[in-house]
């Protein structure tokens, strides 16, 4: 998989995090990469009768710093024979303190559990978008449920070629990025590899069924399976392009699949990943550019809210995160 140097992975205390920390060793064994494994406190307030910073709330604050650092070697200890682990406590928001810690460590990606333990209403809570959202490297959050292999991948891509040029630069090289890690993520893990970009003709419901204008059927038709040919051919070149990058070996070896979904992104997507059983899809999270930082596109976010698999979330060249190392 791609040679990462400086891997961050995040446990929480109490919760089923072993698949997130077995991935973690793994990944930095094979890449003799640093490994730091961190867990983020709560900050204690002053509470009736104790004075913000004071003897009391101060030693509340130690005891549970300790404790968590305490779990987290106990959670480590039996990986260190296999490799070096540094262990971190953090104090504080816990989005704020793993982006901040990237920041300050330069951690090149970020591995963790997602924080719900249910998946009931959706895979993703609060502080979990927010790193998706805002963390400057990869973020791999890697469901408890899913095995230790994987069998199937999905790369999420969008090679439409419509937008301005500034955007349309940075979702080429988003791409570029989703193909190149869930690649060498199906190599690594002998696993399938599903391309997949969704697609739609804008004005297709008013051309058929319009008040005021409609157009024969026959030439509707020609028209979408023009539109659909376009995007093929998009599509063929960026897997011809990830296949240069990857090696024709490779290439050969996990045989990828394209798929063109057509129907909106939010709702085709997730219903291919659930339709081919994926274990983990590799997308891109963000859609805007022109403001301070980036934001996670509602597409993006609509996608992360459905689907219940693993997910390898990147951002592309050049983005900057709007969290900062200062309070």
């Amino acid at each position: 998989m791609k040679r990462f140097k400086n891997i961050l992975c995040m446990v929480e205390p109490g919760k089923e995090c072993n698949l997130a920390l077995d991935r973690a060793v793994t990944l930095a064994e094979n890449n003799q990469a640093n490994l730091t494994v961190t867990a983020v406190a709560p900050s204690v307030r002053a509470g009736i009768g104790m004075s913000e910073g004071g003897p009391i709330s101060a030693d509340f604050q130690a005891t549970t710093v300790n404790n968590h650092k305490q779990e987290l070697e106990t959670r480590v200890e039996p990986y260190r024979q296999r490799i070096k682990i540094e262990t971190r406590v953090l104090v504080g928001t816990p989005f704020l303190e793993i982006i901040r810690e990237v920041l300050r460590n330069a951690h090149d990606l970020v591995i963790k559990c997602p924080e719900s333990p249910s998946w009931l209403d959706r895979f993703f809570s609060g502080d979990d978008m927010h790193v998706l959202r805002k963390c400057p490297c990869p973020v791999w959050m890697v469901k408890p449920q899913t095995g230790e292999s994987y069998n199937r991948i999905l790369a999420a891509v969008d090679v439409d070629d419509s937008y301005p040029s500034e955007e349309l630069k940075t979702r080429q090289g988003l791409n570029a990025l989703v193909m190149q890690l869930a690649g060498s993520l199906a190599v690594s893990e002998f696993a399938e590899l599903h391309v997949a970009h969704a697609w739609e003709v804008i004005g297709e419901s008013a051309l058929r069924h319009g008040a005021f204008i409609q157009m024969p059927e026959n030439e509707v038709n020609a028209h979408v399976e023009r539109v659909r040919k376009h995007y093929a051919k998009l599509l063929d070149a960026l897997m011809s392009e990830a296949g240069a990058k990857l090696g024709q070996d490779a290439i050969n070896y996990i045989n990828p699949q394209t798929h063109m979904p057509k129907g909106s992104a939010r709702k085709v997507i997730p219903e291919l990943a659930t339709r081919l059983q994926v274990d983990c899809v590799v997308m891109g999270t963000v859609a805007r550019t022109g403001v301070p930082g980036f934001f996670m596109g509602n597409t993006a976010e609509n996608i992360l809210n459905q689907i219940e698999c693993s997910v390898l979330a990147i951002k592309p060249p050049g983005f900057v995160t709007p969290v900062t190392l200062e309070e």
